[in-house]
């Protein structure tokens, strides 16, 4: 079944206009971009907006280069946005760890285009064909980092709260009865998800004083393998736009999340860390963090069912049962079964495209 939809019609138009304005400037530049782009093919259209990140080499050298590029508004404040916040990490005087990120070799604005480049980050192996106990250590010195950046004075908090924003309970509690509020408006034939939206509520904000102690910490909102680099015993942090003060649990929780899909069994070794080797309020913290991050995806995919048709709205639908399920089991504090993540895996990469297929190969998620 074909996956049309006017949204898609509309991003390939875009992304058709936009490379063709930006690549006689990158030429003068010194840059070419590779004929296979990744970031912009099969379900990227869905959640891209209005930036471009295309994958190219610089002439010089042939060294693979991550370049973002935009003209339009919301697209340009993401890249500036991107480029401060990268520079206020260099420079945190309050950090007890360091970061290592990508170079910037180029931040440039030409006729209403803004152009950021960074250096590809080469990785050996990928971090999902690592072993789990490497996956594990790796991963758990990157959220200790994070965690080592942490805003404890006013000075601290007046600063990042100017660069970076702060979250606290209100933010997360207000985020997710949004959320709430726009899948009830936009799928309101699901009367389980509104029912299990409407627990989820109440379990947030019975517990808002733990969300709020753990809150002022530097997280990655968006904390998956496609947005990190392992190389060697170095941990390199990408997409600095999800960069975020807030609870220092959030980042643990979207790549919990996601391990429930791609590795459940370091899933299940990061709970069992944090339930012996943190206070049980700590694993709460985590809960809490875990219900608020799939509110978001739930949004995020009940809004997707407005663009999609064919095979990708099917999927969307699966996808909204599938983090249900998996948002009861969290407030149940149970495990999600076994043979219904298999479940969901097997429809998924039915109803995909191949070319949605292909990026997922290229992103090593499949």
């Amino acid at each position: 079944m074909q996956q049309n939809s006017d949204e898609k019609q509309k991003w390939n138009k875009y992304c058709k206009s936009e490379i063709a304005g930006v690549l006689p400037m990158l030429k003068n530049l010194g840059f070419s971009v590779d004929e296979n782009q990744i970031h912009i093919g099969g379900e990227r259209y869905l959640m891209s907006g209005e930036k471009l990140v295309l994958i190219g080499r610089r002439l010089s050298d042939n060294r693979k280069v991550v370049i973002k590029v935009s003209s339009k508004k919301s697209g340009i404040k993401e890249i500036k946005e991107e480029h401060k916040r990268r520079e206020v990490l260099n420079n945190l005087n309050f950090s007890y760890h360091t970061f290592f990120l990508p170079e910037e070799i180029l931040f440039k604005k030409i006729k209403g285009y803004f152009i950021s480049i960074n250096l590809y980050i080469e990785e050996e192996v990928s971090f999902l064909s690592l072993s789990l106990k490497d996956q594990f250590f790796a991963s758990l010195r990157s959220f200790k980092i994070q965690e080592g950046v942490h805003a404890t004075t006013y000075s601290h908090t007046k600063f990042i709260k100017k660069k970076f924003g702060v979250a606290g309970d209100n933010y997360y509690i207000e985020e997710f009865l949004r959320f709430s509020e726009t899948c009830k408006n936009y799928y309101p034939e699901n009367k389980n998800l509104i029912k299990i939206f409407k627990r989820a509520e109440k379990f947030l904000v019975s517990n808002k004083e733990t969300m709020n102690r753990y809150s002022g910490f530097l997280t990655h909102t968006d904390f998956v393998p496609h947005n990190f680099r392992v190389v060697k015993e170095d941990i390199y942090l990408l997409d600095f736009a999800s960069l975020f003060f807030g609870n220092k649990y959030e980042s643990w929780a979207r790549f919990l999340n996601y391990m429930i899909i791609y590795n459940k069994e370091l899933e299940q070794y990061f709970v069992k860390y944090i339930q012996e080797n943190r206070d049980k309020e700590e694993y709460l913290s985590l809960r809490l963090m875990r219900v608020f991050k799939i509110g978001f995806l739930l949004e995020f995919y009940v809004k997707s069912l407005q663009k999609t048709s064919g095979d990708l709205k099917i999927l969307s639908e699966r996808r909204i049962d599938f983090w249900s399920a998996v948002l009861e089991s969290i407030l149940n504090n149970e495990l999600i079964s076994e043979k219904l993540v298999l479940e969901y895996k097997k429809s998924r990469d039915s109803l995909r495209s191949d070319v949605e297929k292909n990026r997922q190969k290229e992103l090593r998620q499949l």
